[in-house]
């Protein structure tokens, strides 16, 4: 063997050797792939909708949530993330149909009839909004949100002596509740 061929043969072997490193390199991105696509699990984009709900970036929780609704269409958690934003804009009539679809996932969730009371008192369904916060009450009657979202329809409602009462049993859950005694302290 020549010189010539020799030094051939190492520099083969040196891009043999590299070749074989890149081959490597390119099965390392399977794993890599997994926590990445981990990042976009629906879990983690319901964090990621969280974050930018916080930032008050409302479209891109919209979309984050989305997103996380094609990955877990059943979950209700999201549907009512949705509807809570969707409310915060102002939009009622998407809100509620987010909420009922929540709702129809976890009767038994009672922010979710809160929820749904809100959007019908502002819709000026008293009725509707009274049946949800009875319902909200029947699984936590510890709520103190509750009694006085309460107060507030029973105020709507022109029922005086009852929002006082609803005021009064949020203030008894939470004596510090601000803004419960601020609306008893109106109606005296």
């Amino acid at each position: 063997m020549t010189i010539f061929q020799i030094v051939l043969l190492a520099i083969s072997a040196y891009f043999a050797y590299r070749i074989y490193e890149h081959v490597q390199g390119l099965q390392d991105p399977e794993v890599k792939s997994d926590t990445l696509s981990s990042s976009f699990d629906a879990h983690s984009l319901v964090e990621q909708a969280d974050e930018a709900f916080g930032a008050n970036d409302m479209k891109k929780a919209i979309e984050l949530l989305s997103e996380a609704a094609t990955k877990k269409p059943d979950d209700s958690e999201i549907l009512f993330k949705t509807g809570y934003i969707l409310q915060k804009q102002n939009n009622n009539t998407e809100a509620l149909k987010y909420y009922k679809e929540a709702l129809s996932l976890d009767k038994n969730n009672e922010f979710i009839h809160n929820s749904i009371a809100s959007v019908y008192r502002a819709n000026g369904e008293f009725v509707s909004a009274k049946i949800h916060l009875d319902d909200s009450l029947a699984l936590d009657d510890k709520n103190k949100i509750t009694y006085y979202n309460y107060g507030n329809l029973l105020v709507d409602m022109q029922k005086i002596d009852g929002a006082k009462e609803m005021y009064k049993k949020a203030l008894e859950i939470d004596p510090d509740f601000r803004e419960a005694s601020a609306e008893l302290v109106k109606l005296t």
